[in-house]
């Protein structure tokens, strides 16, 4: 949900009501662009089901096998969840159970959780045309490379494809000569997916790449083109991490345990039917027995 602050009565910066049908919530009747630039502070708290599931998943592990779990301290290079990844065996997990994720995982092999947070990031409107050259520099390591050799500080981890919000800020700060408020009003612009915003960075990007950086005009224009796609849909390293260790946490949760935490997930949704036949199926994939 997205919640306002202000400083004094809400409706000093703008009119409220009742929520449409028969909410009882008060909301702005300003959209969310609106109220930011009345002068409110918009926040935006993110409820995650799979948290529920993985607590009920630990509670049950403790219950049947009196096994304590610490879901906070978990090894990121457990084989045998990453080897579930690569089996395609993702239905359930956080972030990665769909069809065109899973296809991807299954050609990516993830090793690292590292692999499971660039995933995360670059399978968004925009990022997603990089996740084929990111599967095969992963597999071919003499295949990477960087337009500049300043990148790779902050690049390597992705095998030098260009993933979060971040890689655009360090970019334009290292190559094209930003301050760090200049780089927070490209970031904005993607963020907010404002293409007027992104139009008029433009100019002073490459600008800035020839005459900051050192780069050649066509480089420039190249590197632009590479930054582009974020203007759809970018994501910031910490909110990749943070999605990237809850999809890690089911993953080896379901790779460990798979009754239980096939059994919390049948409990989440015990009164959508057709998710519960997929999931009785899938134990039945895996060969768990649910009694």
């Amino acid at each position: 949900a997205g919640v306002v602050i202000a400083p004094t009565e809400l409706t000093d910066f703008t009119p409220l009501q009742r929520e449409t049908g028969s909410g009882e919530n008060v909301i702005t009747q300003y959209e969310m662009h609106a109220v930011e630039e009345a002068g409110l502070v918009k926040m935006d708290f993110l409820g995650i089901r799979n948290l529920s599931i993985l607590g009920n998943a630990v509670h049950l592990v403790k219950q049947t096998k009196d096994i304590d779990v610490d879901i906070n301290d978990l090894p990121f290079d457990d084989k045998k969840t990453f080897e579930l990844l690569a089996k395609g065996q993702t239905m359930g997990m956080f972030q990665l159970g769909g069809s065109g994720m899973t296809r991807y995982l299954v050609e990516l092999k993830p090793t690292k959780v590292t692999d499971i947070m660039a995933m995360v990031a670059l399978f968004r409107p925009g990022p997603m045309e990089a996740i084929p050259e990111f599967i095969e520099r992963k597999h071919n390591p003499e295949k990477i490379e960087y337009l500049d050799p300043r990148m790779k500080k902050f690049l390597e981890d992705s095998y030098g494809i260009i993933t979060y919000q971040d890689d655009i800020l360090y970019i334009s700060i290292e190559i094209a000569g930003y301050n760090w408020e200049e780089a927070d009003k490209l970031r904005k612009a993607m963020g907010k997916k404002i293409p007027a915003e992104m139009a008029a960075q433009k100019d002073k990007f490459l600008k800035g790449c020839v005459e900051h950086g050192n780069l050649s005009p066509e480089k420039a224009d190249t590197l632009w083109k590479l930054i582009e796609p974020f203007a759809a849909y970018g994501f910031g390293r910490a909110h990749a991490a943070s999605y990237g260790i809850v999809a890690f946490q089911t993953a080896y949760m379901k790779a460990h345990f798979p009754a239980e935490f096939m059994a919390a997930l049948l409990s989440s949704d015990m009164d959508k039917t057709d998710k519960v036949i997929n999931f009785v199926m899938e134990c039945k994939r895996m060969g768990v027995t649910l009694l």
